[in-house]
């Protein structure tokens, strides 16, 4: 079975690269990259430079064969039908389906397919159709020989955005999973009960849980990701929207601006809109945490910054900048407009949880996995070469 030798990964659905920085912090180095977005990977070329990896177009229609040979395949598919947001189509909705164009690039890619992949969505894959979807997604990766194994981090606990994700790491492996019985036995702060119960509840589902670290905890505020824009910056709303804003906020999240507003010093919060019985309405978040980014789709989905004060307040978007830090991609290039740029980190993961996956998870399974194999051939050869008669 031709086999990597060195930490090399293929990204799926890569968007603008969020997934490569951080594998590359942890010492992965890529090989190959796809998607079909153009707008992201305007985005990605931007960045990394155009070296020949990526190539844009649909997972379905990929060769197979023009993927190289690596020791981890990423996939962070569309969670378009997946999440509460949409229209919860799941896995045979327009988008979430290109997770079976995922599995036909592997399937294709017969015994040069990855020992390891790593799975990224939203949390509501594992509820998607009455859990259904997560256990397809789950029992197509075992018809593949791939063990599997799931958590859940948010990305609060290294940056101030509040961000749950579900991970699935898949390993080849001939091994038949052998689960506890005790209906609590996974569950931990990065396998929180439901998560912990659907592992029980689908023993036959071939399982390989590794037990991981505890996640970190940040101290992190938004006031520290904050660009210090002049107060003459076109960002800021005018005042007649600024107040328009706060007509649109309940009782209680008016309160809430009332007293910042009221406040000694200037303190910040994020505010989101949302459709409410009808009406739309502003719900403004004052934890020092923000709001999940999101893609802004039909003017929808932008963050909003609130920063108020010593009886006044100013309102404006989250900028770009902003965004890219909230992903734990501070230094992030940034030529494109806006939009683009909130399109591309609301679709994108964040860095410092795939280093943290990758630093406690990837790197660790291919060392005592892959590399040890390795290690064994070249243990084979210096001991062939030790025996050979010298002239």
């Amino acid at each position: 079975m031709s086999q990597p030798v060195e930490k090399t990964f293929a990204e799926f659905f890569a968007g603008i690269g969020l997934m490569r920085i951080g594998l590359e912090n942890a010492g992965w180095r890529i090989a190959f990259a796809n998607d079909i977005d153009e707008d992201k990977w305007k985005m990605y070329r931007d960045h990394f430079g155009d070296t020949g990896e990526f190539v844009v177009g649909d997972v379905h229609k990929l060769d197979a064969a023009a993927v190289p040979t690596v020791a981890l395949a990423t996939a962070s598919f569309p969670c378009n039908d997946l999440s509460l947001a949409g229209a919860r189509k799941g896995l045979e909705g327009a988008q979430s389906s290109a997770f079976w164009g995922f599995v036909e690039v592997l399937t294709k890619m017969g015994p040069r397919r990855p020992p390891i992949i790593l799975l990224e969505n939203v949390t509501g894959f594992l509820t998607s159709c009455d859990g259904n979807d997560f256990r397809d997604a789950l029992l197509a990766l075992n018809r593949l020989g791939y063990a599997v194994d799931a958590f859940i981090i948010d990305a609060l606990r290294f940056v101030p955005q509040s961000r749950q994700r579900l991970f699935v790491i898949g390993q080849k492996t001939k091994d038949v999973s052998a689960l506890n019985d005790s209906p609590r036995f996974y569950e931990s702060d990065s396998r929180p009960a439901a998560l912990a119960d659907f592992i029980i509840w689908n023993p036959d589902i071939n399982w390989r849980i590794r037990k991981l670290p505890p996640l970190p905890t940040s101290t992190k505020r938004l006031d520290e990701i904050l660009e210090n824009l002049s107060p003459n910056s076109q960002m800021w709303w005018s005042r007649e929207r600024c107040d328009y804003l706060l007509k649109q906020m309940s009782q209680k999240h008016r309160t809430q601006a009332d007293k910042m507003i009221a406040g000694n010093r200037t303190s910040y919060g994020t505010v989101f809109r949302r459709v409410r019985n009808g009406q739309s309405m502003a719900e403004l978040r004052t934890d020092g945490i923000a709001g999940c980014l999101r893609t802004p789709r039909g003017g929808s989905g932008r963050q909003i910054l609130f920063a108020a004060g010593k009886g006044r307040f100013v309102v404006r978007l989250l900028t770009p900048r902003e965004c890219a830090r909230l992903m734990g991609a501070d230094d992030f290039t940034l030529k494109v407009p806006i939009n683009q740029a909130l399109f591309g980190f609301g679709d994108a993961v964040c860095v410092p949880v795939i280093e943290w996956i990758a630093r406690n998870y990837l790197t660790p399974v291919w060392m005592e996995e892959y590399a040890q194999e390795k290690l064994e051939k070249l243990a084979e050869v210096v001991v062939t070469y030790r025996k050979t008669p010298r002239r």
